[in-house]
């Protein structure tokens, strides 16, 4: 009988190209898992925040609905595509782009006209200035091990005044352990350890990496990477979530937040 090895967890410093490889393995190994889990709650054609169940259609975070209309928009770890169908809606011409080509077949498999691109972020395939919005649901970011140079793409792609958006997990939750009870309600590690998460299989090669960051670091990456933050949403738990995400759950969610939700701008300057 075989036995599946089941990856090891341990915190451990892991490069850029470790990262991106094992982000990309990760998310084509469990693409059809993920959507099958939590595609209902995702919808089709929803753009939601995170597991809150925050949503654009109310949060307006990359501006009124009726002013995307005409836009161009980048999703960055845009998975399925559900957010970047619900921009077209509006009348926005998006773009979705993942590392994950089987995260793309799931976005094929709904369908949709959204153009759809297999791209690392750090390296976007776009011309400078080919943006008018950027965003990204928890995509992305959470798993490069150098987020500055992500910002740096980010604002060589999107124009003059262009909006960039992008949600993680609120970096507080990096001090509980990842689980929804009470259990999760005690802190276990330092918040101010950056060491990354890392699931490695037996060989030592990590199958899973996950960067954290403190609060202030994702703040002077953001303007390390030419942006001004303008705002930044800690979204609570709203009463009519019931499910549980993960480490993500009504009782968790009503005492200390779940994501962050960081919302900035590119300055009016031409240069990349």
């Amino acid at each position: 009988m075989i036995h599946e090895y089941e990856p090891e967890a341990t915190r451990r410093n892991s490069d850029e190209a470790e990262s991106s490889r094992a982000s990309r393995g990760w998310w084509d190994r469990n693409a059809d898992e993920y959507q099958s889990e939590h595609g209902g709650f995702l919808g089709d054609d929803r753009f939601v925040w995170g597991p809150e169940g925050l949503d654009e259609a109310e949060a307006a975070l990359l501006g009124p609905a009726a002013d995307l209309k005409g836009l161009d928009v980048l999703e960055i770890g845009a998975g399925a595509a559900q957010c970047s169908r619900w921009l077209a809606a509006q009348g926005a011409r998006p773009v979705a782009l993942d590392l994950s080509h089987r995260q793309l077949q799931h976005a094929l498999r709904i369908g949709g006209d959204v153009p759809l691109v297999e791209a690392d972020a750090g390296a976007l395939p776009f011309a400078d200035g080919s943006f008018d919005l950027a965003c990204s649901a928890y995509g992305a970011v959470p798993f490069v091990a150098d987020p500055v140079r992500v910002m740096r793409e980010v604002r060589r792609v999107l124009r003059p005044g262009g909006r960039w958006v992008f949600s993680v997990t609120h970096p507080i939750r990096w001090a509980f352990p990842d689980e929804p009870g009470p259990e999760g309600l005690s802190v276990a590690a330092s918040y101010f350890d950056r060491t990354p998460y890392v699931e490695q299989d037996e060989t030592g090669r990590a199958v899973y990496v996950e960067h954290h960051r403190t609060l202030g670091d994702r703040v002077r990456d953001v303007v390390a990477g030419g942006f001004r933050l303008i705002d930044l949403v800690e979204p609570e738990w709203p009463a009519w979530n019931h499910q549980e995400w993960g480490g993500w759950s009504p009782l968790r969610g009503n005492l200390i937040p779940g994501t962050a939700i960081f919302v900035c701008e590119r300055d009016q300057g031409l240069s990349g």
